[in-house]
């Protein structure tokens, strides 16, 4: 349940009080019968780690690629690796 926090018109006091959703909000203070107003406050909630954001979904095509892109990658490390190799063994 939910903790909403409220504050009186008129003798300034706070309070916060469980209540359900479906619940109406409270419109008297216990305290001095004036009218409370329900107010906005910090939320405990907090969001972390990836997948929050629109950047951190990435697109089929992007996926796609960023696959054939890190494959060309790759297959240069692996020609110039082999390359390097055929000039040691020539020398």
């Amino acid at each position: 349940m939910p903790i909403y926090e409220y504050e009186c018109t008129k003798c300034g006091k706070k309070l916060e009080v469980w209540q359900k959703i479906t619940e109406p909000p409270l419109e008297t203070c216990p305290e001095c019968g004036g009218k409370l107003i329900k107010l906005i406050s910090q939320t405990s909630f907090i969001l972390k780690g990836t997948g929050w954001y629109v950047t951190d979904y990435a697109r089929k095509e992007k996926q796609q690629k960023d696959k054939k892109e890190t494959k060309k990658e790759s297959s240069k490390k692996e020609e110039t690796k082999k390359s390097s190799a055929k000039e040691t063994k020539t020398n």
